[in-house]
């Protein structure tokens, strides 16, 4: 075996020499991201305190920052800077545009400061991960941010007696069934915000994905898995702004604007614009899907894309105040998706 093949090796290239990125070089060794940081030995990797709000409240000092945020299938990248941030007890909120983030730190178990270098200059980031070791979160710095500040995270919450990392892989999803599909339904059209259907799904059992099968018609239809191509180009070409939600167990993130670069590169369909980049595997979907729910402001429509195991990939939404009706352009435009909902 050859020592890239085993990063625990004596002897063992640092991960960075592959010129490959550690998610697809920790796959490549059959490891978690999580473990093949772990298996560094140098002090390029720094295991970090897990310590989520004092680790949030930590980065507004790096300045500009960009904050990627992914799974499977698609990977969300938004540039800005930290702050308005709020934890409750069990969620966080970074609401400090163009940065939107919406944390759920009690998914995240281990942290790591990241410096690599590379012929551009050194590469620098915290990267938080889950118990699986997948990347829920990470804030990669930019020319302009704050080595010092980088420095004093680093040294703060370094941790060089971390506990060993416990991977263990999520069991797979399977579809759930409400025990009373009438009042799930019933309760689904009393909702008066968006924000009830989290809530709603809890109380029923149920996933994402099963719920939007207890729906009629009147609320949800299929409208291909080429669904996104044709929405990011759609929203292009008429300038409409877009919301776009992207995220994982510990992380989701938002973009919320134009959208203007579009470009299809092998199985990726990609958003290339200063400050935003979306990059989506539309091979990856297997389920798309125009959802209607009830609010007290009208019906708002959501655009939904599923994975083959029905977890949810990304969520597109119509820019709208937060106490205003949708905006019939972006209803138009779902509508021309093939959604079959009127206009």
């Amino acid at each position: 075996m050859d020592t890239l093949s085993d990063p625990t090796t004596a002897g063992a290239a640092p991960f960075y020499a592959t010129g490959k990125r550690s998610r697809d070089l920790a796959t490549e060794l059959g490891l978690s991201e999580a473990e093949l940081l772990v298996a560094h030995r140098g002090p390029e990797v720094v295991r970090l305190r897990l310590d989520p709000k004092a680790l949030v409240e930590a980065l507004p000092a790096l300045g500009e920052i960009m904050v990627l945020t992914r799974n499977d299938a698609a990977v969300h990248e938004k540039v800005g800077t930290f702050g308005q941030i709020r934890f409750g007890q069990e969620t966080g909120l970074v609401l400090n545009p163009p940065i939107d983030l919406r944390l759920f730190p009690r998914h995240w178990r281990a942290a790591f400061a990241v410096e690599t270098p590379h012929e551009a200059g050194p590469r620098r980031s915290v990267q938080i991960f889950d118990a699986a070791g997948d990347a829920m979160i990470k804030v990669h710095l930019r020319a302009t941010s704050s080595l010092d500040a980088f420095e004093a995270l680093r040294t703060r919450f370094a941790a060089p007696k971390a506990k060993p990392l416990d991977i263990a892989p999520y069991p797979a999803t399977s579809a759930t069934q409400a025990g009373d599909p009438a009042a799930f339904r019933a309760e689904f059209s009393q909702m008066r915000d968006v924000h009830e259907f989290f809530p709603l799904l809890r109380r029923h059992g149920l996933d994402r994905r099963s719920a939007l099968g207890l729906l009629g018609q009147n609320h949800v239809r299929g409208i291909g898995a080429l669904a996104a191509t044709r929405l990011l180009e759609d929203a292009s070409t008429t300038g409409l702004p877009i919301m776009c939600f992207v995220g994982n167990r510990g992380c989701i993130q938002i973009h919320t604007g134009p959208v203007e670069t579009i470009r299809a590169m092998g199985p990726w369909i990609n958003v290339l614009d200063p400050g935003f980049n979306l990059h989506l595997r539309e091979d990856l979907v297997a389920e798309a899907f125009a959802v209607r729910k009830p609010t007290r402001h009208g019906e708002l429509t959501s655009v939904e894309l599923y994975d083959a195991r029905t977890e949810l990939i990304a969520q597109f939404f119509g820019v709208r105040s937060e106490e205003g009706p949708e905006d019939p352009l972006w209803r138009a435009l779902v509508s021309r998706l093939g959604a079959g909902f009127s206009a």
